[in-house]
C-alpha cells in the first residue's frame, strides 16, 4: 500500500495509483477509495482523480487553476498510453467517465457525464472495437442525454420524452428491446434537443467534451439540491469535490455484461449474506436511477458464476480491510469483472446497532470503536412506534423494504406538493415510479417515500437510509400515474392525491388508509417490559443493551431527566435517568389550581396574599412528596416559580369581551372586572424579559418562601419515612449576586424553621439557573452563593441572540437555514461560539471561586446528540433532558468520552 502522502499545493491531479484511503480530504471519498482498491491490487479501471483543492480555487475565483489544465493533459496523456488508445480517436476510441466524489458521501446530489469521447465519428469505430453497432450508438444516446441534462441544462424530461416515444413507435416498453437503426434515429432527436435547448450543437470535439464535464461537476457542489442536502445531513459548505476521469468499462454490451451494486451485509437489517442488485445488459446509472427493475445479487451466481464467485471474495476482502459494511458499484463486461467504487455503506440505525456488535464478535473492531459506530440519531429513530401486528389492515401491495419504520400520510404525487402539504401541518407520503435528486425536498418533507420502481439501491432507497426516513421501493404492482396525481392497486382501487395511506419500511407492506401503530421493543426493552439476555430476546434489542451497557461505562457524563410530576419522573427513570434536572414548579399550578393563583395575584392586603399561600402551600408539598417519593436516593432539582403571572391569567381579549357584555347586560362582574384590571396591570411588552424568574420572588413577599417550605417540609416527611430525598432548590434568572443572596437568606431560614420543627437535619443546596450573559459573565461572583449552577441554554439562547424563539422560528429561521446564516437551529443544537463560549466561561469562573461546584444544563440541549459532546468538553457534570431523551443523552455521553480517550491516545 502507498504510503500517505502530504498534499503538494501545485499538485492538482493524482494518477489512481498515487492515492490512498486516507486522503479522503484531498481525493474525495470516491477518488481515496478508488486510489485504495487499486493499492489492493482489485480490478479497477485506470483513470486518475482531480483534488477538492482545484474544485476550491475555481469556487472562489470563478475559474480552473492555471496549472490544470497542463496536469490533465499529462495524466490524460499517461492513461491513453497504458490503454493503447487515444480519447475519442475514430478507429480506436478511448472513452471516460467523469464523476464527482466529495469527502462525505452524497448520493446522487452531484453529476456524473458516462461515456465521453463519442462523437459522430468514433462512434462508428466503438462499433467496430466492440463488433456491436447498437452497443455503440446506445452509449452515444446516453452521453448526449446524460451531458445534456448535466453539463448544458437541457430539461432531462424532454430526452426521456424522446425515449418514451422511440419505444412507442417500436411497440417496446423497455429501451434493450430498441435496435441500432432506432438507436440512431434517437441520437439525432437527442441533439436537436441540444441544438434548440442549449442554443448550441452536442460537441463533437472529445476534449472539449471532457473539460465542461469536469466543470459541471465542480458547479454541481453548489446545486440547490447538494446545498439542500448538506443542510440535512450537516456536511460543511466549503469543501468542495473531487473529480473522477475513469477509463470506460461497459455493462451494456449485451448479456454477459451488466452493471450492480453489492453492500456486504444487509444495509437494512445489517444480516450477513448476498445483498445487492442485478442489472444486465446496463450501466451503472439505470440501477441507480431506478428507471429499469434489477434482480436480485444472487441471481448472478446462475447468470455469471465466474464473476460472482471474484465478486464474493472482493466483497469478503474489502469488508476485512475497511472493517465495516461495504458500499460496492461493480461492472462486467462481457465476463470481466471491474471494481467502480467502494465506500462504507449508509444503513439504517437497526442495521447500525446489528453490524458495531457482529464486528465486535468477529474481532474486527473493539466496544470502543462499536460505540462510534452508532449515534443518538439513530438510537432515537429506533424508539419510534411500528405498526400493531394485530390490526386489521388492507393491504394493496408489496416492494423492497429499503428502509425501516412505520410511516402514515396522505398520498402526494411531487416534491413541491408534499413541501406544501407538510408546511400546513400534514402528514404526506411522497409516492413517484422513481425519485431523482430533484426530489430531495419532497423527501425530507414526507413521512416516508413510495415508489413502484428501483430497489435497495435506487436514488430513493439510498437517500432514505441516510435520512432516516422509511422507504419502499419497487412495488411494481401499484401503477403511478404523477401526471393524474393517483395510484392504482391491485383489483382497480385508484388512490387519488390526498388519501391516507401507510407504508411498512421493515416489511415493504403498502397499506390503505391509516394502520394504528404500537411502542419500538427498544422503548419496551427500556421501560424494562423487554429484557435483553433472554431466550427470546429481540436481536436488535440485544444488540442496543450491548451498547448501552458499554457506554453507561463509559461516559463521565450523569444524565437527568426534566420531569414535573411523579409519573414522568418514574418513567425517566425506567429510562435510565439518575435524577431529576428541571422540575418546572409552575406546570404545578395549572388546572384547578389556576383559581388559587388569581387570588394571590388579586390580593389587595397582606392577609389575602397570606390566605392564598397557606392554601396554596400543602398542594406544593404534596407535589414534591410524590416526585422524592419517585426518585428517592437521587437528586431532584426544583425550580422555583419562573413564568411572568400574566401566564396564570385569562387572555386579555378574552377577558375584555367578557367585561363588555357583562356590563352591556347589567349583569354582575366585579370578579372579571378585577381580573382584568389584573392583566391590564400585569401586561408587557416583553414579558420574557419582564417581571419573572427571581424577579418575582423579590416582588411579591412569600412566594418563594412558600414554596421553599413546601420543598422542605416535603423532604423532612420523605427522611422520617425512611426514605432518601435529594432536594435541590434552584433560583432561575438570576442576573447579579445580590439577588440570589437576598432569595437564599430567606430560604435558608425557612430550611431552620422547618429543620426545627420537624426534628430532621436535611441536605437541601441552593443555587441557579444562568440564563442570562450577565450571569455568565458574573458567574465567579454568583459562585460565591450558589452551590451548583444550571445552565437554561433554552433561555440563555435567546437572550445571547436576541431572539424570541416563539416568533422567530415561524418567521424566518427557514431563511436563515437556507442562506447558510445558520447551519442547523440554535435551539436545537447549541450555539458553540457564542452560547456555548458563555457556558465554557461561566463554568470555568464558578469552579475557580468554588471547586466543588455542581455543573449541569437543563434546556433542550441536554437531550441533543452534538451538543452532548460540547458539554462533555467543558467539563459539566450532568445533562437533563426530556424522559424520552435520556436514552439518546447516555449513549451519546458514552460516545463523548471513548472520543476524548481516542483523542488523548493520538
Amino acid at each position: 500500500m502507498s504510503e500517505n502522502k502530504e498534499p503538494h499545493v501545485a499538485k492538482f491531479v493524482y494518477d489512481f495509483t498515487e492515492g490512498n484511503k486516507d486522503l479522503k480530504d484531498l481525493l474525495g471519498g470516491k477518488g481515496a477509495n478508488l486510489a485504495e482498491m487499486t493499492n489492493l491490487g482489485l480490478p479497477v479501471p485506470p483513470g486518475f482523480t482531480i483534488t477538492t483543492e482545484a474544485c476550491k480555487v475555481y469556487l472562489e475565483s470563478g475559474e480552473e487553476p492555471a496549472a490544470l489544465r497542463d496536469e490533465v493533459s499529462a495524466h490524460l496523456d499517461a492513461l491513453e498510453t497504458r490503454m493503447g488508445k487515444k480519447l475519442g480517436q475514430p478507429d480506436n476510441p478511448l472513452l471516460v467517465s467523469v464523476r464527482s466524489g466529495a469527502k462525505f458521501s452524497m448520493p446522487g446530489m452531484m453529476d456524473t457525464v458516462l461515456n465521453i469521447g463519442l462523437s459522430d465519428k468514433s462512434v462508428k469505430g466503438l462499433a467496430d472495437q466492440a463488433g456491436d453497432e447498437r452497443f455503440a450508438w446506445d452509449s452515444y444516446r446516453r452521453l448526449i442525454q446524460m451531458f445534456g441534462k448535466t453539463v448544458l441544462g437541457v430539461d432531462g424530461e424532454l430526452f426521456e420524452d424522446a425515449l418514451d416515444k422511440a419505444k412507442e413507435v417500436k411497440k417496446v416498453t423497455v429501451d434493450t428491446d430498441l435496435e441500432a437503426a432506432d438507436l440512431k434515429k434517437l441520437v439525432t432527436a437527442f441533439k436537436k434537443i441540444v441544438k434548440k435547448e442549449a442554443g448550441r450543437d452536442f460537441p463533437q470535439d472529445p476534449r472539449e467534451q471532457m473539460d465542461l464535464a469536469i466543470e459541471a461537476v465542480f458547479n454541481s457542489w453548489n446545486t440547490d439540491r447538494a446545498k439542500l442536502y448538506r443542510r440535512q445531513e450537516r456536511i460543511p459548505g466549503d469543501l468542495g469535490t473531487a473529480v473522477n476521469v475513469c477509463s470506460m468499462v461497459f455493462g451494456n454490451l449485451g448479456p454477459d455484461s451488466g452493471t450492480g451494486v453489492a453492500f456486504t451485509r444487509d444495509p437494512a437489517s445489517g444480516h450477513q449474506g448476498v445483498y445487492g442488485d442485478y442489472l444486465q445488459n446496463a450501466q451503472g446509472e439505470d440501477v441507480v436511477a431506478g428507471i429499469r427493475n434489477t434482480v436480485p445479487l444472487a441471481e448472478l451466481e446462475t447468470i455469471d458464476k465466474k464473476s460472482y464467485d471474484q465478486l464474493m471474495q472482493i466483497m469478503e476482502t474489502l469488508e476485512n480491510h475497511y472493517k465495516d459494511l461495504c458500499d460496492i458499484e461493480f461492472t462486467i463486461e462481457r465476463g470481466q469483472l471491474w471494481m467502480l467504487q467502494t465506500r462504507v455503506g449508509k444503513r439504517t440505525a437497526g442495521a447500525a446497532f446489528r453490524i458495531a456488535t457482529q464486528l465486535v464478535d468477529q474481532g474486527l473492531i473493539d466496544e470502543a470503536e462499536a460505540l462510534q459506530r452508532v449515534n443518538g440519531a439513530q438510537l432515537a429513530q429506533l424508539m419510534f412506534p411500528k405498526f400493531d401486528d394485530e390490526a386489521k389492515v388492507e393491504q394493496v401491495g408489496r416492494g423492497i423494504a429499503a428502509s425501516p419504520g412505520a410511516a402514515v400520510g396522505k398520498a402526494v404525487f411531487d416534491s413541491y406538493t408534499a413541501v406544501k402539504w407538510s408546511r400546513s401541518g400534514e402528514k404526506v407520503i411522497l409516492v413517484r415510479r422513481e425519485t431523482n435528486p430533484d426530489d430531495l425536498d419532497g423527501m425530507i418533507a414526507a413521512e416516508g417515500i413510495l415508489t413502484s420502481r428501483g430497489g435497495k439501491t435506487s436514488h430513493a432507497a439510498v437517500v432514505a437510509r441516510g435520512m432516516g426516513k422509511t422507504c419502499v421501493c419497487g412495488a411494481e404492482e401499484l401503477e403511478v400515474d404523477t401526471k393524474r396525481r393517483r395510484m392504482t392497486v391491485p383489483g382497480g382501487h385508484v388512490v387519488e392525491e390526498g388519501d391516507l395511506i401507510s407504508i411498512d419500511g421493515s416489511s415493504g407492506k403498502v397499506y390503505l388508509g391509516e394502520v394504528p401503530v404500537v411502542p419500538s421493543p427498544v422503548v419496551e426493552y427500556f421501560e424494562g417490559r423487554m429484557h435483553a439476555g433472554a431466550q427470546d430476546a429481540d436481536e436488535l434489542v440485544e444488540a442496543v443493551h450491548r451498547i448501552m451497557a458499554f457506554a453507561d461505562r463509559k461516559r463521565r457524563l450523569r444524565v437527568r431527566a426534566n420531569a414535573d410530576n411523579a409519573e414522568d419522573a418514574m418513567r425517566a427513570r425506567r429510562f435510565g435517568a439518575q435524577g431529576i434536572g428541571l422540575c418546572r414548579t409552575e406546570h404545578m399550578f395549572l388546572g384547578d389550581r389556576r383559581e388559587l393563583v388569581e387570588r394571590l395575584i388579586l390580593a389587595h392586603t397582606e392577609e389575602e396574599r397570606e390566605e392564598s399561600l397557606k392554601a396554596l402551600l400543602p398542594l406544593q408539598k404534596k407535589d414534591f412528596v410524590e416526585l422524592f417519593s419517585a426518585m428517592d436516593g437521587l437528586p431532584v432539582t426544583v425550580r422555583l416559580l419562573d413564568p411572568p403571572l400574566h401566564e396564570f391569567l385569562p387572555d386579555i381579549t378574552e377577558l375584555s369581551v367578557r367585561v363588555a357584555l357583562a356590563e352591556s347586560r347589567q349583569e354582575p362582574h366585579e370578579n372579571e372586572l378585577r381580573l382584568l384590571q389584573a392583566v391590564h396591570r400585569l401586561h408587557e411588552q416583553n414579558p420574557m424579559l419582564g417581571l419573572r424568574g427571581v424577579r418575582l420572588g423579590l416582588v411579591i413577599p412569600g412566594l418563594f418562601t412558600m414554596q421553599v417550605r413546601a420543598i422542605a417540609e416535603a423532604a423532612a416527611e420523605r427522611k422520617n419515612a425512611k426514605g432518601d430525598p435529594r432536594a435541590e432548590i434552584m433560583i432561575p434568572l438570576v442576573g447579579t449576586v445580590q439577588e440570589l443572596e437576598i432569595v437564599r437568606e430567606e430560604a435558608d431560614q425557612v430550611i431552620a424553621e422547618v429543620e426545627a420543627a420537624t426534628g430532621t437535619k436535611l441536605k437541601l443546596s441552593i443555587g441557579t439557573m444562568i440564563e442570562l450573559p450577565r450571569a455568565a459573565l458574573t458567574a465567579g461572583q454568583i459562585a460565591e452563593a450558589a452551590e451548583f449552577f444550571s445552565f437554561g441554554t433554552n433561555d440563555l439562547t435567546q437572550t445571547v441572540w436576541g431572539f424570541s424563539r416563539d416568533d422567530v422560528e415561524a418567521s424566518f429561521f427557514t431563511a436563515y437555514l437556507e442562506k447558510g446564516i445558520f447551519g442547523v437551529s440554535p435551539f436545537e443544537t447549541i450555539d458553540k461560539d457564542g452560547v456555548g463560549s458563555l457556558v465554557a466561561a461561566a463554568a470555568q469562573a464558578g469552579r475557580a471561586t468554588r471547586p466543588d461546584l455542581k455543573l449541569g444544563v437543563c434546556g433542550e440541549h441536554g437531550g441533543d446528540p452534538e451538543s452532548v459532546h460540547f458539554f462533555h468538553e467543558v467539563g459539566l457534570d450532568y445533562v437533563s433532558c426530556s424522559p424520552f431523551r435520556i436514552p439518546v443523552a447516555r449513549l451519546e455521553a458514552g460516545r463523548a468520552a471513548t472520543q476524548s480517550e481516542g483523542s488523548d491516545h493520538r
